[in-house]
């Protein structure tokens, strides 16, 4: 009501203004037409009176017909005031006509004026109902969006409700994970505190036990010290004294001394060697034996250590095999070049035998539930460990393929895992932006740190970790203080390191298709390798330095090996005959003979100079 109220005020102000409008046109014309109607009427006087004029006319005429003599002096007088009243009549005639033509003229142009007024007004009309008709649409408009607006702020108070009911659950959510959190701390602290009291037990025991076994030892060889015992020369007997037993601690504790049977001789024997140097021998052997790790008396390690570096720059493909069933992460040698490792989304690590430039299948090692993503050996061959994308890390033994440890801990993928120099201890970096370090001895993470990124590579010197990470940072940590001792930025994220044999220079890999050595002794990036058309394949593209740390080989999204050479700084091959896709990562064998590399399909290649 009000619309149509407001609606009809406007078109009676609209009507005002036409009348207004007529009134003010109206009046300026009103003079003309009032005169032209004068004009007019004195016309219509001006012909009465010729008319009669002309009448008197006639009857002086006839007059003057009748009486010709008497008033002909009168007549001529008379007939010149007529002649000069008819010109007088005749111009004011004239001259009436003359106006009276100018008035019609102006009433034409007004009547044209007025037939164009009616037309505007027409036309004003006209879009006057265009108007009513868009007021009138767009007034249904305004109810609609009224209405519109009406259901959105209903709309929007149920949203309102509907959040603060979320922001409340979210809440006690928050309280619930928050105490949650604190539990499950606590349960952590408790099993670790179990876990280290049973590991002290453990070591206790280990201590009396060796303790005994020690004592008992001493008094059996402080027994056969005491007796004598008959030499003849032709006997093969090995007498240890204190320096023999010096020697002997240089080499393997496993060799048994071999003996004849003893002849007795008229001679009398020769005294015995004093017990205290021969005690002092025998134990100093087992001291030695006990020192040494466990992991010396493989035959992978001799292997590793009399391995020759003799490096082969490969120029040919010798064996391109199917390593796994779809993409191939990881790849690496053992340490005595014998056997080669692969690790895929397949969630095995396979491990093959190079026999005579060729990979023979030995066996695979299961017990991942996702796909791997790192492979490294322990520096005698003996274990085998593996990263991947169960959020776990596993140790097997090569010989039996036997799962041995399983590391859960990580909230993420682990990217990343590196025996420290010891090979007790364990190192692994994740997604979830954490490094751990793990005591195989106890099988507890000893030391968790935040390193603010997603770490995608670890190695390891003695005391210091270097983790390259997502954010394009190399982190160089402490060990025994759990901090950063130095950080070096690049121009990508780091996919990739590794330490030459010297471990006095880092190699690295990032995303800004750059491969940089950077010199540990100052922390500086001190060679930049690149190449026309390399270009680094995925976030984990693994590339290796050569057994003497000479050259740098890494594989390329398009499938191609480059080899650049240290020492010149230039590339020096590039191998494309082999792989199809992009090449993930890229091993170089200890004795320098041969170089693995594999790809994101399902297929490893054996390179090599031969």
């Amino acid at each position: 009501m009000a619309g149509r109220g407001v609606g009809c005020l406007w078109k009676r102000h609209v009507v005002e203004q036409l009348k207004q409008r007529d009134r003010v046109q109206c009046q300026a014309f009103e003079e003309i037409i009032h005169q032209y109607n004068r004009l007019l009427e004195r016309s219509d006087l001006q012909v009465v009176f010729s008319e009669r004029l002309q009448t008197d006319k006639y009857e002086h005429q006839n007059r003057h017909d009748l009486s010709p003599g008497v008033d002909g002096g009168r007549s001529d007088s008379l007939q010149q005031e007529m002649a000069q009243m008819r010109i007088r009549h005749q111009e004011e005639l004239t001259e009436l006509h003359k106006k009276r033509g100018e008035l019609a003229q102006n009433v034409i142009e007004l009547n044209n004026q007025i037939q164009q007024k009616d037309k505007e007004i027409q036309s004003n009309e006209a879009k006057m109902l265009e108007y009513q008709q868009q007021i009138s649409r767009l007034e249904g408009e305004c109810r609609e969006l009224r209405n519109s607006l009406a259901d959105l702020e209903r709309a929007n108070q149920t949203l309102r409700d509907e959040y603060d009911a979320l922001q409340i659950t979210f809440s006690a959510l928050e309280e619930k994970l928050r105490k949650t959190t604190e539990d499950n701390q606590e349960l952590v602290t408790r099993w670790m505190a179990e876990k280290a009291q049973e590991a002290n037990r453990l070591n206790a025991e280990n201590e009396k036990d060796t303790r005994r076994r020690q004592a008992k030892l001493q008094k059996e060889l402080a027994d056969a010290a005491k007796e004598p015992l008959p030499i003849d020369q032709d006997d093969d007997i090995e007498v240890l004294t204190e320096d023999a037993g010096k020697a002997t601690g240089e080499t393997s504790p496993s060799r048994q001394p071999s003996r004849t049977p003893s002849k007795r001789v008229s001679q009398p024997p020769p005294p015995p060697p004093p017990p205290g140097g021969l005690l002092d021998s025998i134990t100093n052997i087992f001291g030695r034996r006990r020192s040494v790790n466990s992991f010396s008396s493989s035959p992978e390690a001799a292997e590793a250590q009399s391995a020759c570096a003799d490096v082969r720059v490969p120029s040919t493909a010798l064996h391109i095999f199917d390593a796994h069933d779809g993409e191939v992460n990881a790849v690496r040698f053992s340490p005595g070049s014998r056997l080669l490792a692969t690790g895929g989304m397949d969630r095995r690590v396979k491990l093959w035998e190079v026999v005579s430039g060729r990979c023979e299948a030995k066996g695979a090692l299961t017990g991942s539930n996702a796909g791997i993503t790192s492979i490294e050996f322990d520096s005698a061959g003996t274990y085998l460990l593996a990263a991947s994308n169960d959020f776990a890390s596993r140790i097997w033994t090569v010989d039996d393929f036997r799962l041995r440890h399983t590391l859960t801990g990580h909230s993420g993928k682990v990217l990343s895992a590196r025996f420290l120099l010891d090979n007790t201890r364990i190192v692994s970096g994740s997604y979830d932006r954490t490094l751990k370090l793990w005591d195989l001895r106890s099988k507890v993470c000893m030391k968790t740190v935040f390193a603010g990124s997603s770490c995608n590579d670890i190695v390891c010197t003695e005391q210091c970790v270097m983790s390259g990470h997502f954010d394009k940072k190399v982190r160089f940590w402490d060990i025994r203080a759990e901090s950063i001792v130095h950080e070096l930025e690049l121009l990508g994220r780091v996919t990739s390191l590794d330490l030459n044999h010297d471990r006095t220079d880092l190699l690295t890999c990032s995303r800004d298709d750059l491969v940089k050595i950077i010199d540990l002794r100052s922390n500086a990036v001190r060679q930049t390798f690149n190449a026309q058309g390399f270009k680094c394949g995925s976030d984990f593209t693994r590339v290796t330095f050569s057994p003497d740390g000479s050259y740098v080989a890494a594989g390329s999204a398009d499938g191609v090996l480059y080899i650049w050479n240290v020492l010149t700084g230039k590339l020096d091959k590039t191998l494309d005959k082999g792989h199809s896709s992009a090449i993930n990562s890229v091993s170089w064998s200890p004795s320098g003979a041969y170089v693995a590399s594999v790809e994101k399909g399902s297929k490893a290649v054996l390179w090599s100079d031969m």
